[in-house]
């Protein structure tokens, strides 16, 4: 088991140290169950009263954060981006690192399809015909790249990822298991019989340069353009992005999330679990939305929104202590509507 001092840790991570530098730390907990060879950390204020109490050996904390005589601190602008760095410290293991090297024999590759240097192929992966496959990218068991697919360098693919025909990836692009790139978008013409045809989607999708896509998240191919996913945008496990649509840079989607086609978003845009939105709108820059926000309309400017149909966020929670209090508010009214009744009999 490794251990480094307090002294290399706030080397390390960059931190302010108080307390003991030669004091030894050989594991990371939560502030509740670590132990005195283990290190924590406080980013939300609610957890403060832990810190008094905890068996850590050291916490990182902000500078807003008190400080109790006995312990071990590391100060920094953010403790999570800090205590992240130590997880990567203790825990690192190459998470796109395979027992199986180069390329498996049971992998199918189309003798047209272009390989690059440094690339891992593992067992079972399909790739069609005219695909490119940058430097150092690695494509884990059982994925399956259809025709005419290009993939940058330092990518990495995991397992039972399907993308299809045509469909471009940037340089350093993260795919979790099960994601689906390029799936047909759902588009149908109904006539006067009720009878469905399906409208042919011959896009394609392309995810920019540190794109990441999570596991079982499904990504529709444009009618005839292009879906777009731009550079550094992250999106979680079990979302759905229809056909057409564009999502800005660096936004970030939390799972469950639903976008509709053609939707299109600025930069640093949220979107928390189950938010979902109809098509054919656009959400402005620095737009962040609450869970299950429902987005109805256009959002032309950066702020905080949430509820069903999303509003800004502090109207939002408003209505929701009047909701609260409905049930207080229903009697009041019947007490006084007896008043009246009473009052209006003497009179």
């Amino acid at each position: 088991m490794r251990s480094f001092t307090l002294q290399e840790l706030a080397g390390h991570t960059k931190s302010k140290l108080v307390g003991d530098p030669s004091y030894k730390i050989s594991g990371i907990e939560d502030l509740e169950t670590a132990g005195p060879e283990e290190i924590s950390f406080c980013a939300n204020s609610r957890y403060i009263p832990l810190i008094e109490k905890t068996k850590a050996g050291a916490i990182c904390i902000d500078s807003q954060t008190p400080l109790y005589d006995g312990k071990n601190f590391l100060i920094s602008d953010s403790p999570s981006a800090t205590f992240q760095l130590l997880i990567n410290l203790f825990l690192s293991t190459d998470t796109a690192l395979s027992g199986f090297k180069g390329i498996h024999p049971s992998a199918i590759i189309h003798p047209c399809a272009k390989i690059g240097k440094d690339v891992q192929i593992g067992p079972y992966v399909v790739i069609d015909q005219g695909c490119e496959i940058g430097d150092h990218t690695i494509i884990h068991a059982g994925s399956c790249l259809s025709s005419l697919v290009k993939v940058g360098s330092h990518c990495v693919i995991y397992s039972h990822v399907t993308i299809r025909e045509e469909c471009i990836l940037g340089n350093r692009v993260t795919l979790q298991a099960g994601a689906v790139i390029g799936s047909c978008g759902f588009g149908y013409t109904t006539d006067a019989r009720g009878q469905h045809t399906k409208q042919k989607q011959l896009g394609i999708v392309v995810l920019e340069d540190d794109v990441e896509i999570g596991a079982s998240t499904c990504i529709d191919r444009a009618r005839f353009k292009e879906t777009r996913i731009c550079k550094g945008t992250k999106v979680d496990n079990l979302v759905q992005i229809g056909h057409n649509v564009r999502l800005g840079p660096s936004n970030l989607i939390v799972s469950q999330t639903g976008i509709s086609g053609s939707v299109k978003t600025g930069r640093n845009v949220v979107m928390g679990g189950q938010t979902g939105t109809v098509g054919h709108i656009e959400v402005a820059d620095g737009a962040l939305f609450a869970a299950r926000s429902g987005i109805k309309k256009s959002i032309k400017k950066a702020g905080k929104y949430g509820g069903n149909p999303a509003i800004s966020l502090d109207a939002y929670n408003r209505e929701q202590v009047y909701l609260k209090r409905v049930a207080d508010y229903a009697k009041r009214i019947e007490a006084l509507e007896q008043k009246v009744q009473e009052l209006e009999k003497n009179s």
